[in-house]
């Protein structure tokens, strides 16, 4: 799985004019599903999110993780992370997993989230989701399992 981690200082995203998620400081993360990503690899991106130190200490090092922080965490699908851009004008989506598997595996890292981390807000699979944030840094990472 692949997810492109931004601390922010709030997010969140509307579909038409319902806003469906919001938070304030924490993360934001856009996450793509690939063919051969299962529920280990969920599991294992959930570990990174929570546990990536990307926070400032009290020294303003990059030193703390979003668990430390107690950060807030919104997860939005996004299939064109996993798009193929390496050749041509337009991108290719046959490296993205089909809808079945990329909504399980979205759904499941968002129940094992919301079990493991108290504050957990997610846009909505397969939806035209417009994705607002205000990034804290910039801070913007790519993250793989």
């Amino acid at each position: 799985m692949i997810g492109l981690l931004q601390r922010v200082v709030e997010a969140g995203v509307h579909v038409g004019d319902d806003q469906v998620g919001s938070i304030g400081p924490g993360l934001l993360v856009l996450v793509g599903v690939r063919p051969t990503d299962d529920e280990e690899s969920a599991l294992r991106l959930l570990d990174r999110l929570l546990q990536y130190r990307i926070f400032a200490d009290a020294a303003g090092k990059m030193n703390l993780s979003l668990e430390q922080v107690q950060g807030a965490l919104l997860l939005v699908p996004q299939f064109t992370l996993a798009a193929e851009t390496r050749s041509g004008l337009r991108p290719g989506f046959s490296t993205a997993a089909p809808p079945d598997q990329a909504r399980r595996l979205f759904e499941g890292l968002v129940q094992a989230a919301r079990v493991r981390h108290g504050s957990v807000e997610t846009g909505v699979f397969g939806a035209h989701m417009r994705v607002s944030l205000t990034n804290d840094g910039p801070v913007t990472f790519w993250l793989e399992s």
